[in-house]
């Protein structure tokens, strides 16, 4: 049998979001690499029902995913070290994954982005990724935004940037865009918006215009099921609230299928700020993106202003969706591919990698040194942590902790 002499790159994630931009920009980095992807346990990982969702139409096959703790994950790595690896993770995640991938011999070109719309851009997103060799960004002004903001800090971040289109939306101009389906279909977010009242607004929002067209589903697209963790921890539920309204019209459906093949019966997309929008937009199938809560960083629904996609209840209620703005989504998400540079920097870099002359990256200047190290793994680990420098970092960081914050409260309250 021939060997398969071409360059390794392992992708390494674990919540459900992840899960999925890791594998859909595993498919699309071209046949000129060796896909891997490892599934790494933390209290968020994706259930085996969510990866299979997440893997679906990736282009990775199963054969090529294995699910492995952080011990069995740096194992791996020691044993056979890849041309570069992808952390694709949360920024506390990566802050660890990448200090451990940085001390191995010959050491990976370390990449890293973030799954969906990134703006605002913000600093702690560079903080976490700061010992990454790139830093992957999907649209003009992301990219923009991001290396202003590094620009601002001067030489405390320094960090080399990419272009990629959104990996899910490579097939998104197939022939079922805009074919004409019937669902309003609601992109359900955990953390947006975050207030149970608002939640409950927009739960009985979703039973009004059930109830304006009987003959038309109302398809509430959640992202886990019962007992499965996401991203970000979701309180208030959308079936939970839905259900305390009472007994629901028959058009209400709950669905955990994948997001795309949500979108093949879809109408239109409601959203507040989910990257399901851009998702939608690319197919050509027309959104409402609801601004009932307002237009904010907290909203996280900033990117949406000019879009041409904002809408109110009423707009909900009588299923009046928009086509975004042509120069909005040249600057935002849909660009040509052919702007597209991630591949050829990540080339670049492993060349350099190959040469020995890749340059060493250090993490976030920091204090408490390997107790604070220690510290950082038992909070991305949390109970799967067993190590005896976890156990202790978590005696002692825990209640210095508390202090730090008291007294963090005490100083706001005086300048209050």
């Amino acid at each position: 049998m021939t060997r398969d002499r071409r360059p390794r790159l392992l992708a390494v994630a674990d919540s459900d979001s992840y899960v999925k931009w890791a594998a859909a920009t595993l498919g699309s980095a071209g046949d000129g690499w060796r896909p891997e992807l490892v599934v790494l346990e933390t209290p968020l990982v994706a259930s085996p029902a969510q990866q299979r969702a997440a893997l679906c139409g990736s282009g990775v096959p199963e054969e090529a995913v294995t699910r492995r703790n952080l011990s069995g994950l740096l194992e791996r790595l020691r044993a056979d070290p890849p041309a570069a690896v992808l952390l694709a993770a949360r920024g506390p995640v990566v802050r660890v994954l990448a200090r451990e991938v940085a001390e191995l011999h010959p050491r990976p070109v370390i990449v890293s982005g973030l799954p969906g719309i990134a703006i605002p851009a913000t600093r702690k997103a560079l903080v976490y990724r700061a010992q990454c060799d790139l830093l992957v960004l999907h649209s003009h002004r992301e990219r923009r935004e991001f290396a202003a903001l590094a620009a601002e800090h001067g030489d405390a971040v320094t960090q080399r940037f990419a272009l990629a289109t959104l990996p899910f939306l490579q097939g998104g101009g197939d022939e079922r865009a805009g074919h004409g389906g019937t669902d309003l279909v609601f992109a359900a977010q955990a953390v947006v918006p975050r207030e149970r009242g608002d939640r409950e607004r927009v739960a009985r929002l979703l039973v009004r215009a059930a109830e304006a067209h009987p003959e038309r589903r109302v398809v509430v697209k959640l992202r886990a099921t019962a007992g499965e963790r996401q991203t970000h921890d979701e309180t208030d539920a959308y079936p939970d609230l839905l259900a305390a309204l009472g007994v629901l019209p028959p058009n209400v459906v709950l669905s955990t299928a994948p997001m795309a093949e949500a979108l093949d019966e879809a109408e239109g997309l409601l959203t507040v700020s989910s990257t399901a929008a851009i998702e939608a937009v690319a197919r050509e199938i027309p959104v409402l993106a609801l601004d009932t809560f307002g237009v904010s960083a907290e909203m996280i629904n900033l990117v949406f202003a000019g879009s041409g996609l904002l809408g109110d209840e009423d707009d909900v209620v009588a299923r009046r969706f928009r086509h975004a703005e042509p120069r909005w989504r040249i600057d935002n998400y849909l660009h040509s591919a052919g702007d597209d540079d991630w591949r050829e920097q990540l080339a670049e870099l492993v060349g350099l990698r190959r040469a020995g002359v890749l340059p060493p990256r250090a993490s976030w200047s920091r204090r408490g040194g390997m107790l604070r190290d220690a510290w950082e793994r038992k909070q991305v680990l949390g109970p799967l942590d067993r190590s005896p420098s976890g156990v202790l970092a978590g005696v002692v960081g825990v209640p210095l902790r508390g202090v730090v914050r008291t007294v963090q409260r005490m100083a706001r309250a005086r300048a209050a």
